[in-house]
């Protein structure tokens, strides 16, 4: 059977559709996205711009007609911590789902760090014991830790890329004393998060998921994605301390320049940096396993898996 996913996050928003059945593996039948930029378009006061509900509804009124053609006969629409933090996000919700005929849904930051758990347990199996995942997105960051499918511990901490470069590191090269500031207040609010996830012990397997980590990750000397998604790719808390002292020297453009660093993303890299720095130091993470599946993968496998309880899937 096809399913559609349409993931709103706060760089870009993304159309996926699958060819997938319980108990197999969704395989990628069609990709469209778009970069909207959300975290850069909020107003002053944190209200979300006319434009960017344009530009949404446009989109999903796109995928709508897209999913037809592509024979979907299930179109699941989610937003993630950017929607869902916004002043007025609901009404802009409530709005584009009525204009587009999407039902656009907003997962709450737990749900995002369990689908994203979720996912990666499947992608790496039971061999992997207790799993830790960390995910960071535009808005918010994800941990979660577990032995099962569920986790045992799912939090969601304000600590986005996107976010933590609007608030602490606008600057094209930010001073080092901001970049110290920011330093400090990740390491402050991840610090609140350590006993809960490590509460049963510590993992087995550390795994980061996002385009950060990834760009990280290739920085650092990982296989480009034009290889494959069976390559193994690895983050080491030892080569991330040097990333993020050459980042914090390196203009915006510059960063650009850098393999796997796309213009787009490059101004919130250091950010990135920054917060998966202070995940792997608190977490005493030495390296972290990079899964190319996520949330979005996430909510596939977690829609099929009801579809199966409540019967066979034709």
């Amino acid at each position: 059977m096809r399913l559609g996913v349409i993931d709103v996050g706060s760089n870009t928003v993304h159309f996926l559709v699958v060819d997938a059945y319980y108990g197999g593996h969704p395989l990628p039948a069609y990709s469209h996205k778009v970069e909207l930029k959300l975290s850069e378009n909020l107003l002053p006061d944190g209200t979300i711009g006319a434009e960017f509900g344009r530009a949404l509804t446009q989109f999903l009124t796109e995928c709508q007609e897209i999913a037809e053609e592509q024979g979907v006969i299930d179109l699941m629409a989610f937003a993630t911590s950017a929607i869902r933090d916004a002043q007025g996000g609901q009404e802009l919700i409530e709005t584009v789902s009525r204009e587009s005929g999407v039902d656009l849904q907003v997962l709450s930051g737990r749900d995002e760090a369990r689908l994203t758990y979720l996912a990666v347990r499947r992608w790496f199996g039971w061999s992997s014991g207790r799993l830790l995942v960390v995910d960071i997105g535009g808005g918010s960051l994800e941990l979660a830790s577990g032995l099962d499918e569920e986790p045992d511990a799912a939090i969601s901490l304000p600590l986005g890329a996107g976010r933590l470069t609007r608030d602490l590191l606008a600057d094209d090269l930010p001073k080092p004393k901001d970049i110290k500031a920011a330093r400090a207040y990740v390491r402050a609010e991840i610090g609140g998060a350590v006993r809960e996830l490590l509460r049963f012990g510590p993992p087995t397997r550390a795994v980061g998921t996002s385009k950060t980590i990834r760009s990280l990750a290739r920085i650092a000397g990982a296989a480009p994605s034009g290889e494959g998604i069976y390559v193994t790719r690895r983050l080491r808390r030892e080569h991330l301390g040097d990333i993020v002292k050459r980042l914090g020297r390196m203009s915006v453009a510059e960063r650009a320049e850098l393999p796997g660093v796309s213009a787009t993303r490059a101004h919130q890299l250091l950010a990135g940096a920054l917060v998966v720095e202070g995940a792997m130091d608190l977490l005493r993470l030495d390296r972290l396993d990079i899964a190319p599946w996520a949330l979005r993968e996430g909510i596939i496998l977690r829609r099929l898996d009801h579809l199966e309880a409540d019967g066979p899937l034709s």
